[in-house]
């Protein structure tokens, strides 16, 4: 009795998961109905031995080899050990109009004209 009431649990889950889901623009059917050209074939690269190497390997959605390398990166940056704090500075408009005047990277100028008036060393990267 206890393993039917998880599972409709469990089922309900999905459920609403799947009903916050954006609807797709793609029709998918009309993709998978598609069929190849045998020159759509002949287009497409050969796989590299690098390629091959860092692939995920998976026989009937069993996965035999989890992917490794590029493909195991999650999105974004590198942590780095110190990350910048964000914070609300007021700024007297003539000062934040100097430093914004001067491009791209003008926080970046702030902090370490910051930096050199507390006598901090400059921020490794």
């Amino acid at each position: 009795m206890l393993e039917i009431g998880v599972c409709c649990r469990l089922g309900s889950m999905r459920n609403s998961m799947t009903a916050r889901k954006r609807k797709s623009r793609i029709d998918w059917a009309k993709v998978d109905a598609r069929e190849i050209a045998s020159e759509e074939y002949q287009a497409m690269p050969e796989w590299t031995d690098n390629q091959i190497e860092r692939a995920e390997l998976a026989i009937g959605g069993h996965v035999i080899r989890a992917a490794r390398g590029t493909l195991t990166r999650g999105p974004g940056r590198p942590r780095v050990p110190a990350p910048k704090k964000s914070v609300h500075l007021r700024l007297s408009p003539d000062v934040l109009s100097h430093f914004r005047q001067t491009g791209p990277g003008w926080q970046t100028r702030i902090d370490d004209a910051l930096r050199k008036v507390a006598k901090l060393s400059a921020r490794k990267i």
